[in-house]
């Protein structure tokens, strides 16, 4: 029976990293990285500087291909699917050949692997083919990070939170709404001119963005910025949080 370690490493900034999740660390015999390309090497550049520091030389880290999902489907449930089961067989076949029985694959899980992240949903499927469990060490995510950045509350009083994606944004109220993996900015099409946005991007990194206002004020330059960056960069991870503004209570007419 192996192990399979998800680690939460934060959104970017290796101090964010919990003392739980460097103990779990440094009891992983391999580290796995499904590798997107050049484009992002600055996500396995931060993982492997998060490994030198907390855990030292010597660490293996071995780069898996990313297998490409179909973007062009109508079906993104079944493209979705399909994708994950082709990163599933990958990492299987390199669990397999690296890490020996009794031994611990690692996971270093950009933010927290129980948020918008499909490492444990791919791992699960590694399972199906082989002895493998898994263990969870969660990590601080990529919205705490922001509200941190603004440093602004999460929530109002006795107001709910919705955390959904740009796909999806139509469907909200706006009271208060965290969006993520929004690369169409589809802020600008649901919300209304006077809505509050608080946006973030690279959090934690030295290439932390924030920009903050209504939509009708910074709207168009956050696509901007975005748009800018993720040329500069060659990827983005960016996060936002709408909040529709109060109604004061009505007066009541005087007698």
């Amino acid at each position: 029976m192996r192990t399979a370690l998800l680690i939460g490493i934060g959104a970017g900034d290796p101090k964010q990293v919990t003392v739980q999740a460097i103990e779990a660390m440094r009891t992983v015999d391999v580290f796995f990285v499904l590798d997107k390309g050049a484009t992002v090497g600055t996500l396995t550049g931060i993982r492997q500087e998060i490994l030198d520091r907390y855990v030292g030389p010597g660490v293996r880290l071995v780069l898996v291909p990313d297998p490409p999902r179909d973007r062009s489907s109508a079906d993104y449930t079944a493209a979705v699917d399909d994708w994950h089961s082709r990163r599933a067989a990958a990492l299987a076949a390199a669990i397999s050949r690296e890490v020996p029985d009794g031994g611990v694959a690692g996971f270093l899980v950009w933010g927290d692997p129980s948020l918008y992240d499909s490492t444990l949903r791919v791992v699960e499927r590694v399972s199906d083919s082989m002895p493998l469990t898994a263990t969870v060490i969660p990590g601080i995510t990529s919205v705490q990070a922001l509200t941190a950045a603004h440093a602004i509350l999460l929530n109002r009083v006795g107001e709910p939170i919705h955390i959904t994606t740009g796909r999806r944004l139509a469907e909200d109220d706006g009271r208060n709404t965290v969006v993520m993996l929004d690369a169409d900015c589809t802020f600008r099409e649901t919300a209304r001119p006077n809505d509050l946005i608080y946006w973030g991007a690279y959090l934690g990194t030295p290439h932390q963005i924030l920009i903050a206002g209504t939509v009708g004020e910074v709207g168009g330059k956050i696509a901007e910025s975005r748009a800018a960056a993720r040329a500069e960069h060659g990827w983005i991870m960016d996060v936002y949080l709408l909040r529709r503004p109060v109604t004061p209570p009505r007066r009541p007419a005087p007698p």
